[in-house]
């Protein structure tokens, strides 16, 4: 068994690709009866699984390393290739949605492959494929120039990851300057961030009206495959964040001003929590893997075997490095059934939430892995969140193994972050919506609207004298606004269902995790609010949803002394 390194990587010929899927196409085309049918839909599937294993293996290597001029050269290719393959698919899709077969080749294969077909047909057509290559560099783009900062600081050379640390130390004065530092870059970059966006929402703005779409909002809807819910639903779910959320969140912050006991909570300050200093993982990546075996070892069977396979086949690369793409993301490099996990530890408490995060998404699409359609092995992005954020509360019965004695302020800490995120994520879902809707506005309209949307929904932030971000640059730094456009509000979403999985599991831990352990098989066998129901879960659209699911949160985070949990 090979490990990630190991593995070999050759660009696919897209000729022979091309043959290849035109040819089992037809036949699918051609079928009169299920077997033949079926066997066509397998080769389809063998066919893309290689041609995405090649992709994610140059997708992974290239944020590994944005300075190796082999896979930035390779990333190239497939940002020129993948509207092509695209094109591939879809005629697949229309094959398969149009066969006479369809009723028997649905309970073959499951219904959600054939809405999911239904909702990418409306995506694509062979004239934006030019289109759909110039937003794949433009979004190429941004990734370079956010990964390759290089900024001097504290007689050191960073890159945007590793200012963590600085921008949670104790020093006040550390932070501001940490933090000056780092906007600074951005701020120096500021225009050509405004240029990639612009150029990205009027070229995405011509794909849609291309399509027939009114606008790119609709078309990034069907983009994301939400197949379940639409427009008018998110805006009343975001107006229960506004009503329910936000004032919590306000007062959370009310709470982290008094507690690290500042006259006003400047930006450079919401990420410091205790005077006495942020819980911190008690060693560096090594430590943490070791903890990690230990965790899930302890936890359950399926999750032991799954971090074994993942540690003895190098399918993590975790520590914030020069040249190094920011973020963290899992993915699945299909033919070898193995999902890899990327990230950017850096010291600071987010090193174990990435332990528990990606490793949530990677446990899912583990226990997916029996799926060969490539369409299932994740579930659309709001689902797939649920399985990462909920793991993060299972977890929390080995938080000691990371933080010892400061476990109880990681937690607070943690539970507290995860309200207070939530204004922020339906924030950045209200300005896409906004954008897109106007695609006219200018970059200094845009930023306008950004900043009065954070207003809203985060109404204590406080830039001080930041002229850069109190212009309304803070979503500059939102890779997901340049690469995944609405791939934001997902979080949220997810977020209210892991809040459920917290309250059961309090009450009834095997039951929990019971329910979580077969939504993680089900991988995107069926949509977001079907495979909800199918967790005990209620929906987060529902009225009183949200209030109810952070009422437990809300309890636990009143009752504890935070002013004790500083004196740790």
């Amino acid at each position: 068994m090979l490990t990630f390194s190991e593995l070999t990587y050759v660009r696919p010929d897209l000729n022979i690709l091309e043959t290849s899927m035109h040819a089992a196409i037809a036949r699918l085309r051609e079928a009169t009866d299920l077997d033949t049918a079926n066997n066509a839909i397998t080769e389809i599937n063998t066919l893309r699984n290689q041609f995405e294993t090649a992709s994610q293996l140059v997708e992974i290597r290239h944020t590994i390393d944005t300075r190796d001029n082999f896979y930035e050269t390779e990333q190239g290719f497939f940002d020129e290739a993948g509207p092509v393959y695209q094109g591939y698919v879809s005629s697949y899709y229309q094959t398969l949605t149009a066969h006479p077969l369809r009723p028997s080749l649905e309970s073959t294969w499951g219904k959600q492959l054939f809405l999911l077909a239904e909702a990418s047909l409306k995506t694509f057509a062979d004239e934006i494929i030019p289109k759909l290559q110039e937003e794949n560099r433009l979004a190429s783009e941004y990734t370079k120039l956010m990964s390759s900062a290089q900024i001097e600081f504290d007689g050191k050379i960073l890159n945007l990851s590793q200012f963590g640390p600085y921008l949670q130390s104790p020093d006040r004065d550390v932070r501001k300057a940490a933090s000056e530092a780092r906007y600074g870059y951005l701020q120096a970059h500021g225009e050509a961030i405004d240029t990639i966006y612009d150029k990205l929402v009027h070229v995405r703005t011509d794909i849609a009206k291309t399509l027939g779409f009114p606008s790119f909002v609709e078309l990034g809807y069907a983009r994301m495959l939400r197949v379940d819910y639409d427009q008018s639903m998110v805006e009343n779910y975001r107006e229960q964040i506004l009503e329910t959320i936000v004032p919590i969140a306000t007062s959370l912050k009310e709470r982290q001003q008094q507690r690290i006991g500042v006259d006003s909570l400047y930006y450079y300050d919401e990420g410091f929590a205790f005077t006495s200093g942020n819980a911190t993982p008690q060693g560096e990546e090594a430590f943490i893997i070791e903890g990690g075996k230990k965790m899930y070892r302890d936890m359950s069977p399926e999750t032991n075997e799954f971090f074994e396979y993942m540690i003895e086949r190098g399918a993590l690369d975790l520590t914030a490095k020069p040249g190094k793409a920011g973020g963290g993301y899992c993915t699945y490099i299909a033919d070898e059934k193995l999902p890899f996990i990327f990230s950017n530890f850096n010291g600071t408490a987010g090193d174990i939430d990435v332990l528990t995060h990606e490793v949530g998404h990677a446990f899912q699409v583990y226990e997916s892995r029996h799926f060969t359609v490539p369409e299932y092995g994740f579930p659309t992005y709001e689902a797939c969140e649920i399985h990462s954020m909920s793991m993060e509360y299972f977890a929390y019965p080995w938080m000691e193994e990371f933080f010892g004695d400061q476990t109880s302020k990681y937690k607070f800490s943690h539970l507290a972050g995860g309200v207070t995120f939530l204004p922020y994520g339906v924030a950045i879902d209200e300005f896409q919506h906004v954008i897109y809707s106007k695609p006219e506005l200018t970059p200094a309209e845009r930023r306008a609207a950004w900043r009065s949307i954070e207003k809203k929904y985060l109404p204590h932030r406080n830039y001080e004298e930041n002229d850069y971000l109190d212009s309304g640059a803070w979503w500059h730094q939102q890779g997901h606004v340049f690469g995944s456009p609405f791939y934001y509000i997902d979080y949220t979403l997810a977020q209210v269902c892991a809040f459920q999985f917290y309250a059961w599991m309090e009450q009834d831990r095997e039951a929990a995790w019971k329910s979580y352990l077969e939504l993680c098989k089900a991988g995107g066998s069926e949509s977001f609010l079907t495979l909800v129901e199918r967790a005990g879960l209620k929906s987060p659209f529902a009225p009183g949803t949200v209030s109810a699911a952070v009422a437990p949160i809300k309890a636990y985070l009143a009752e504890t002394d935070d002013l004790a949990l500083d004196r740790v």
